[in-house]
């Protein structure tokens, strides 16, 4: 129980918590779990571990943990993350505290290295605008493990030598190159540099010519740019393509003995136009006693894709495929993924399938999970089935009525259950015939989008239910889960003073259920600011990750939650198709342990993996945003505040989603300072205020492609 509570409390060092909360947080549930936890806190607090307050909240204490640590040393080694500003925190490994690190103790550390530091003596902090008040610093002693083999930037030339400005901000220090003649790269060169050995922090670092990517601000320079500054594998090495390429194009008849056999059974495909691979299809049926069955079938990749093959270790070390504007970089070769395991209409596939009876209201009764083979009848597209939706007629209409019908019931009840339902508003380029941005589009979250939704989120987690749920006295087989931690307090606090500010609230005092969330989202739908608020509660979430040990889905109100339907572009879905055949016969112990030992290194690189993708795909939209706002300097439009620091205000377009700066040095009508407090820029003569939510109009004033930034004024 102590470990628990520790645990706990070391994952939110500045936070206190009341012991109703710690319960439920450890998900305690009998009288004598609660005891127990009083005499464990108890213990604790004597022994100086935890400190309380007036009113019997405990809390963890930092200085314990920094202690710890240091154990005999001087010294604690951890991950550097660095601002844009400049300043270090180096996450203390095995912790959740971090210790700052100014910029002139970072010596020749990167962003990303695995470090040493020695804390300085605890005193007053020279940085409180960037952390916490009360933050230990620290410094630098040692890079253990460098991040970061190579970088992206743009190529300078000086009168001697050549340097290179990275892209990632990150980066303080220019990388120098060697003025040689025979290099083919011109100044202004949008460059892939390998850094070179660096231990001298009175140097900048070196580094080599890897590769001359092109002009810099090319738009399609600056997507190759961010997938090499990612890391991303835009080839597969010739082992793996080769054993992609061993496979027939049909399949033997062998392989079809022992499953489940739906090519007679209407089955189709629900995607986005341009898609390319289909790994899930959908089946309907009527049963008595008013069952509908309901059948997700999900590509069988696993059939192809055996452990330990060299398409298997590429696939693990690519985690995910990554979906960039203008450029897909797949985790599988194109000839499995858009060909042998995409569910193509009329054509024969292997499939894993989730057949599901489920009653009017929404709950699953009975369900099968088996091998299967299927013909997908059609390939809808969701525009399509929309139109079906709307008109209550058209093709498949039999089949997709009832299909809406049902994820309407599914999508209730999982709203009654405390299921959160985010909106984030998202953009869809349109393309010129030199494969440049003309048309920025919002895409409208369509019924044919939430039908497949639902149907995804029941087979999944319907999957993890079949695994996690066992009898009383037996252990679950070791698994792969998608997990959601409750949100940080301090957060959740956050977040209820940042509404406030538009006249919501949310009582943040005993923790925030997901059912008030979700009620604030419908407050806010349709207002000015809904973007603006979906996008802070998000970010006062933890991060969805995979995980060995099942401690649910906060976000998604479920006990039992994977990643099933998508084994095409992500490796955990595919470990879960393992896995579940591999339970349908005797698991030895031997095996068992030798899984448990085996998944928390998947998860982390599925987690990893997921991360960067995310940060790529971001990136690259990026690009072409400030491209399309190129063409359009000069030009006014309306806005809502999203930001507000010293140095500006940032603004998002309505219709565009795109954002940009209003620096406060172009506030020219009076003197502004920052009111943190009420998220606000106030001038001190006029007392004209802009805050946090505002409306207001803005004129693209200049756009840098390489930064990829933009900066507005405020329309006259």
């Amino acid at each position: 129980m102590k470990k628990k509570i520790l645990t706990i409390l070391s994952r939110h060092p500045r936070d206190l918590f009341a012991l109703k909360d710690l319960a439920k947080k450890l998900k305690l549930k009998r009288e004598e779990e609660y005891q127990e936890l009083r005499v464990a806190v108890d213990v604790l607090e004597r022994s100086g571990v935890l400190r309380s307050d007036a009113r019997g909240r405990v809390g963890y204490l930092f200085e314990r943990a920094v202690t710890k640590a240091l154990g005999s040393s001087n010294r604690i080694t951890g991950r550097l993350s660095v601002t844009k500003r400049g300043l270090g925190f180096v996450r203390i490994e095995e912790t959740d505290e971090d210790i700052l690190i100014p910029p002139k103790f970072m010596k020749t550390a990167l962003h990303g290295d695995r470090v040493a530091v020695v804390p300085f003596a605890q005193g007053s902090s020279r940085h409180r605008k960037e952390h916490r008040d009360g933050q230990r610093e620290g410094e630098i002693v040692e890079v253990i493990e460098r991040s970061l083999t190579a970088v992206t930037g743009t190529l300078q030339k000086s009168r001697n030598f050549f340097f290179v400005v990275p892209d990632d901000q990150r980066i303080s220090r220019d990388v120098y190159i060697s003025n040689d003649p025979s290099l083919q790269a011109m100044h202004g060169d949008k460059v892939f540099v390998e850094l070179l050995p660096w231990n001298d922090e009175h140097l900048n670092p070196e580094g080599k010519l890897l590769e001359v990517l092109g002009p810099s601000g090319d738009p399609r320079v600056e997507v190759l740019s961010v997938a090499r500054s990612f890391g991303l594998p835009m080839t597969f090495p010739s082992p793996v393509l080769n054993e992609a390429n061993q496979f027939p194009e049909s399949i033997p008849r062998e392989q079809i003995a022992g499953r489940l056999d739906y090519r007679q059974k209407l089955c189709m495909t629900i995607d986005p136009e341009d898609a390319k691979d289909f790994d899930d299809a959908i089946s309907y049926e009527v049963l008595p006693n008013r069952l509908h069955r309901l059948g997700v079938h999900i590509a069988d990749v696993s059939h192809y894709v055996q452990p330990e093959s060299h398409l298997d270790n590429e696939a693990f070390r690519r985690g995910t495929s990554v979906y960039m504007v203008h450029e897909v970089v797949p985790m599988l070769p194109e000839r499995l993924s858009n060909n042998l395991c995409s569910l193509l209409p009329l054509v024969d596939r292997l499939t894993y399938s989730v057949l599901m009876d489920v009653n009017d209201k929404g709950i699953v009764e009975n369900y099968q999970i088996r091998k299967s083979i299927i013909r997908s009848t059609r390939r809808f597209t969701y525009e399509e089935v929309q139109q079906v939706i709307e008109q209550k007629n058209g093709e498949c209409a039999d089949l997709i009525l009832p299909l809406w019908r049902l994820s309407t019931v599914l999508l209730k009840r999982r709203q009654k259950n405390g299921s959160i339902d985010f909106d984030i508003g998202e953009m869809k380029f349109k393309f010129d015939a030199e494969g440049l941005p003309s048309h920025l589009i919002k895409k409208v979250r369509l019924d044919s989008h939430r039908l497949v939704e639902e149907f995804m989120l029941l087979a999944n987690q319907t999957v993890a239910k079949h695994i996690g749920l066992v009898k009383k006295g037996e252990d679950a087989h070791p698994f792969v889960y998608r997990v959601h931690d409750v949100p940080d307090p301090s957060r959740l606090r956050d977040l209820s003073h940042f509404v406030k500010q538009f006249g919501y609230s949310l009582n943040a005092r005993d923790g925030v259920s997901t059912r008030e969330l979700q009620r604030l989202l419908e407050k806010v739908k349709g207002t000015e600011v809904e973007n603006l608020i979906h996008k802070v509660v998000l970010r006062s979430m933890a991060k969805a990750i995979y995980a060995d040990k099942n401690i649910g889905h906060y976000g998604l109100g479920f006990r039992h939650y994977t990643h099933f339907t998508s084994p095409i572009r992500r490796y955990p879905d595919l470990v879960v198709h393992r896995l579940l055949h591999e339970y349908e016969g005797n698991v030895t112990n031997h095996r068992r342990n030798a899984l448990a030992r085996q998944l928390p290194d998947i998860c982390r690189q599925a987690s990893e993996r997921e991360r960067v993708a995310l940060e790529a795909e971001r990136a690259s939209v990026k690009v072409m945003q400030v491209e399309y706002m190129k063409r359009h300097i000069g030009d006014e439009f309306d806005g809502v505040i999203g930001g507000v620091t010293e140095f500006g205000i940032f603004v998002e377009i309505n219709d565009l989603l795109v954002e940009g700066l209003v620096h406060v040095r172009d506030l020219a009508d009076d003197y502004y300072v920052l009111d943190e407090k009420h998220y606000a820029l106030q001038g001190r003569t006029r007392r004209k205020l802009y805050r946090l939510g505002d409306r207001v109009r803005v004129k693209v004033v200049s756009v840098d492609a390489t930064q990829r930034e933009i900066d507005f004024a405020i329309a006259d």
